[in-house]
């Protein structure tokens, strides 16, 4: 008996029986025309069939005060869905809502530390990073609109650019947190000599706020973060706040409070920073999907942030007793303002920049 044994390809060899038994499988003649081309595609299969190892996620964490259930918190997820899919996974955007990694200035530490990435920041969070110039937009008296320090800033992004990177840090976009109303209880603020005897805060490292006290004379306020303020409008130690109404209701503060003026007098800016080296580290595709889906996070939050404030303010008129100072006791304010710009100047303001954003202002403020 003859046994069919495969030797080079398409041909075959006929071995007798009665030599030792011979290794390996044994095929019928029929299915013993083999290639290389079939060799190399079953080689592929084998190798196929081997999981081939995921690529590594990057994940940015970044640091906010607000709730993830937040008109900004809602965006911020769709930020983070938007770059993981544009990544294909690749970069993860974690968010730690609510505070938990501390206030802002702790948060500006933690992304110079390398602890986290970024953070949603005001401009509590904005002064921490040593670039004070970017408060230059939150002086009281010096626009009027929205509008008016759009175009100043816009007019600026250059300079403040320079900065920031100076100092470590990349602004992915600007996203503000609304007008500065004057909220209180009891009593309404006509004047600036009423906020003698009341209970006043100012928050930590505010360069601004405490030059106004200062300059009206016979306040002693208390320096408090965000999430004390709350407990101290709950004991009555605080009875007025200068705030957005969105944030105020946001922060649960607005119930506290029955009387609301209709003077805007100041905008509370706000943005998106992130670690200058920790970008740079990313490969460039990456980055890109980053800055690019933050920007325009960003540009919607700007939009929908500020109508939002509006529609809170109008809910709290309703509902307080809502009054509309004079224009002259308006006009008490300016040299107040006036003169808490011109000492902020060459101080903490870079003469230069606070020369040519007051030079675009509208307001009072030289």
């Amino acid at each position: 008996m003859l046994v069919v044994e495969a030797t080079a390809p398409g041909t075959i060899a006929q071995r007798d029986p009665r030599r030792s038994p011979m290794p390996g499988p044994l095929w019928p003649v029929e299915e013993l025309t083999v290639s290389k081309t079939h060799l190399t595609f079953a080689a592929l299969a084998l190798l196929m069939t081997h999981a081939v190892p995921a690529l590594a996620t990057t994940t940015l964490k970044v640091g906010t005060l607000v709730p993830q259930n937040s008109p900004w918190g809602k965006d911020f997820k769709q930020w983070a869905k938007e770059v993981s899919d544009d990544t294909g996974g690749e970069v993860k955007l974690e968010f730690q809502w609510n505070g938990q990694g501390g206030d802002e200035a702790l948060l500006v530490q933690k992304i110079r530390a390398g602890q986290i990435d970024g953070a949603a920041v005001s401009p509590l969070g904005l002064g921490a990073t040593g670039v004070n110039d970017a408060l230059l937009f939150s002086l009281p008296g010096l626009f009027s609109s929205w509008a008016k320090l759009d175009v100043a800033r816009d007019a600026c992004q250059d300079d403040l650019a320079k900065e920031f990177e100076q100092k470590g840090f990349h602004v992915v976009g600007w996203s503000d947190v609304g007008a500065l109303r004057e909220m209180s209880v009891g009593v309404e603020i006509h004047h600036p000599t009423d906020l003698r005897g009341k209970g006043m805060f100012f928050y930590a490292g505010d360069p601004i706020t405490p030059r106004v006290y200062s300059v009206i004379g016979g306040i002693t306020a208390k320096r408090l973060d965000v999430m004390e303020v709350l407990p101290a409008l709950t004991a009555g130690a605080v009875n007025v706040v200068m705030a957005p109404p969105l944030g105020a209701e946001q922060l649960q503060w607005a119930t506290r409070f029955d009387h609301i003026s209709t003077q805007t007098l100041s905008f509370a800016i706000g943005a998106v920073i992130m670690s200058a080296s920790r970008l740079k580290s990313l490969p460039a595709p990456l980055r890109q999907a980053v800055l690019a889906r933050g920007a325009e996070t960003t540009a919607r939050l700007q939009t929908k942030i500020r109508n939002l404030d509006d529609e809170a303010f109008s809910r709290m008129k309703k509902r307080m007793t809502a009054y509309d100072p004079s224009a002259a006791e308006v006009a008490q304010w300016r040299p107040i303002f006036t003169t808490v710009a011109r000492q902020l100047r060459g101080t903490t303001f870079t003469p230069a920049l606070f020369d040519k954003v007051v030079s675009l202002g509208d307001g009072a403020t030289p």
